[in-house]
């Protein structure tokens, strides 16, 4: 399954819920990688904030994110119909602090996004999966995650008198998500409207925005658009807040009488989890071995997974690593580099050879981190297409960049691999290399 993006820009104004404010919330396509960052146009300097769970910062009656002084009120409609949609990534700019509320539902989120159509891109989706279940409650309310091939929820809402209570429950795929979930509009107990405004919530509603159940009746300006709509919002709700691990989730969730605060503690609790699992991998396999989780590497956790030493390391730190096949590294080239003193005297020039060395020693990590590197040595076997582009020098910041191409077993790999200085190319190669044994060595 290919992430995706969309086609073109588009555009939705409305007043926001809690605040009252009127917004113009715009989508925009993004790269890659990218995930959901909302920008604030609104603030100076155009702050940006990628949603997740560390950042929620009230739960009162809808989910909101901060990072410094940029704030987003009311995340989990947007949220839920990009998710539920099958959108990865993409920019949503907001001149306000929160999304137009609309109808309470994520339905006319979803018509701007089909507007926008969804794109397909040239990389697989990454998913969160489960190892194990992960359960929390709060009084009589509980979330179950369990593990699952795929997203289904099943739901049971109800009030403080059992009066409209409501099960559901539904297997999660954009087609389903966009005709049985993102229609349901949002809901409030009448009695409970006059607090909400003391607290400076709901600023923004109406019964244009809102269901409001007054004892057994229900009044808005329009008939339920479903028997259980109640329930379906809520899982509506669960699908927006869930993406506040950062990747979609793989997992049956059982929720009962969930809410924002319980779906965030669900989030955290999964994050801890896989920080758990992360630790306990590291501790069978041993210290040597860099974990799903690390991607990024400093100089101790380089020297634990290579066996080069001074002065023939040639990676400094490892920026960042995807999946399990492209790293970016760098190597900062010094004036005190042995190889100077010779290569050459009055020209300092850095070797094309070290530089190829710099490439398989980056391609090495990658084929280490698939096993264990106890033990292990990457040793370079061939190199074709060289080319240098331009010279090195003291000062300079190479920027290594390998993919791996293909792999025979767990012994053989080949990498594409380039040498960046300030973002211009300085040499590029493509590179076989075998994993063996440290003690096969003759």
């Amino acid at each position: 399954m290919k992430q995706r993006t969309i086609t073109r820009e588009v555009s939705i104004e409305g007043k926001s819920l809690h605040t009252g404010e009127k917004v113009c919330l715009t989508l925009k396509p993004a790269p890659v990688d990218n995930g959901v960052i909302f920008r604030c146009v609104n603030l100076y300097g155009k702050p940006e904030i990628k949603p997740s769970v560390d950042q929620i910062t009230d739960l009162v009656r809808s989910t909101t994110v901060s990072v410094g002084n940029a704030k987003i009120n009311t995340v989990e409609h947007i949220l839920s119909a990009l998710h539920g949609s099958g959108v990865d990534n993409v920019f949503v700019e907001m001149d306000a602090s929160e999304p137009p509320i609309l109808d309470g539902s994520a339905k006319l989120f979803v018509n701007l996004i089909q507007e926008a159509e969804p794109l397909e891109q040239d990389k697989d989706r990454e998913f969160i999966e489960l190892t194990e279940p992960v359960s929390v409650t709060q009084g009589n309310r509980s979330i179950i995650a369990l593990p699952h091939d795929g997203l289904k929820i099943t739901c049971t809402s109800a009030d403080d008198r059992g009066v409209h209570t409501q099960h559901m429950s539904v297997d999660i795929d954009p087609e389903t998500f966009i005709a049985q979930i993102a229609p349901a509009r949002t809901f409030t107990i009448y009695e409970e409207i006059e607090e909400l405004l003391k607290l400076g919530k709901i600023q923004g509603g109406s019964l244009d925005s809102a269901i409001v159940i007054r004892g057994d009746k229900i009044i808005s300006k329009e008939p339920l658009r479903f028997k259980d709509e109640f329930v379906r919002h809520k899982i509506l709700d669960i699908i927006g807040d869930i993406l506040l691990l950062g990747k979609p989730l793989k997992a049956h969730i059982i929720a009962v009488r969930p809410g924002h605060a319980l779906n965030s503690k669900l989030c955290l609790a999964i994050n801890e989890q896989r920080k758990k699992k992360s630790k306990s991998t590291q501790s069978k396999v041993g210290s040597k071995t860099i974990s799903a989780d690390e991607t990024q590497l400093d100089i101790r956790r380089i020297l634990d997974t290579l066996p080069h030493r001074y002065p023939f390391v040639m990676i400094d730190r490892v920026l960042e690593i995807k999946n399990d096949d492209e790293l970016i590294a760098l190597k900062n080239v010094t004036f005190n580099e042995p190889f100077f003193s010779g290569h050459f005297p009055g020209r300092p020039v850095m070797p094309g050879v070290l530089q190829i060395e710099a490439m398989a020693q980056a391609a090495g990590i990658l084929m280490l981190r698939r096993t264990s590197s106890e033990g292990k040595v990457a040793f370079f076997m061939s190199c074709d297409k060289v080319k240098f582009r331009r010279t090195v020098t003291p000062g300079d910041q190479l920027e290594i960049h390998a993919k791996i191409t293909k792999t025979r077993g767990e012994k053989i790999a080949f990498a594409e691999c380039s040498c960046m200085v300030d973002g211009k190319r300085a040499s590029n190669a493509e590179l076989m290399f075998t994993i063996t044994n440290a003690t096969d060595i003759d």
